[in-house]
């Protein structure tokens, strides 16, 4: 019996057996196609499987999502962003399976709570920058889903002092700022010639002005909304994961000078804002931990 797990990113589809000793190379990734992407998804998850009868597949993925109806709207994925059913369509494809479905900022908690550094906390906040940026609640030990099954877009949360046009269609937006997208966007509108994520943290490494003022923007950004978020909820611990994370003190000075100063209240000053260990694959774990408790229900 084939446990499987599977995150619908920004910018790819990752697929892995759900195992005891499973580790970065046995998780397949793959670019997300301009057209057939459930062609290729589904190839990628029988090439997991590898014939094995499926019993659960665990889904992460990027939202909005609809977690009831087992609908995705990624608008990284051109086709899906009117909304596609993989839960019916997974079970199509493994008759036997159960599919739970899960945004990826909660299968991202999940996995920081079963493997990271939240394991021995009741409440936290788990953050990803990357392309985007996503995120996962747990208050009380509990994660939270919501109402629709989106709670933990904090990539939509509004950041005082910034009015950037997010994607979205609202201005000001922590993603609008802060994620790689965004931050490397507005390096090119300052005069960078480079036009990735890694290019412009190497730049930034080495100390060219416009990469390192723009990861300085993205720090104070989410240091701003990090103490929002810590004084709606009453946490004490968030943990930073994703490529921006690894940027260093141009994104991480700043975010802990934008917290201190606004994390103030009483029950704040021992907010702690941590890197997360799980790298690039604390979602499709997540979605295993997803997979492991909804066959276990």
């Amino acid at each position: 019996m084939t446990v499987l797990a599977l995150e619908i990113g920004s910018s790819s589809f990752a697929a892995t057996k759900v195992a005891d000793d499973v580790d970065t190379d046995d998780i397949r990734r793959i670019p997300i196609p301009a057209t057939g992407a459930w062609d290729r998804c589904q190839e990628l998850l029988l090439e997991v499987a590898g014939g094995d009868q499926v019993t659960a597949l665990g889904i992460a993925s990027a939202g909005p999502i609809d977690m009831a109806a087992g609908v995705i709207a990624p608008g990284d994925v051109p086709e899906w962003r009117a909304g596609f059913g993989i839960v019916r369509a997974a079970q199509k494809l493994f008759p036997e399976a159960q599919v739970p479905l899960a945004l990826d900022g909660v299968c991202l908690a999940l996995a920081e709570r079963s493997f990271g550094a939240t394991s021995g906390v009741m409440d936290s906040l788990a953050i990803g920058v990357s392309d985007r940026i996503t995120g996962g609640i747990v208050v009380g030990g509990f994660t939270l889903v919501g109402r629709t099954g989106n709670a933990g877009h904090v990539g939509h949360v509004l950041v005082p002092g910034f009015d950037d046009r997010c994607s979205c269609g609202g201005r000001g937006c922590l993603e609008a700022v802060a994620g790689g997208l965004a931050v490397v966007r507005w390096a090119r509108e300052q005069g960078w010639a480079g036009t990735s994520v890694p290019e412009l943290l190497d730049a930034a490494r080495v100390g060219e002005d416009i990469p390192a003022a723009a990861l300085g923007r993205a720090g104070t950004a989410l240091g701003r909304a990090i103490a929002s978020v810590a004084a709606l909820l009453d946490i004490d611990l968030v943990v930073l994961g994703g490529s921006l994370a690894g940027a260093g003190p141009v994104l991480w000075k700043p975010l802990g000078e934008a917290v201190a100063t606004h994390a103030r209240l009483s029950f704040l000053p021992g907010l702690r804002v941590i890197p997360s260990q799980l790298g690039d694959v604390a979602t499709v774990l997540g979605a295993g931990v997803l997979a492991l408790v909804g066959r276990n229900a």
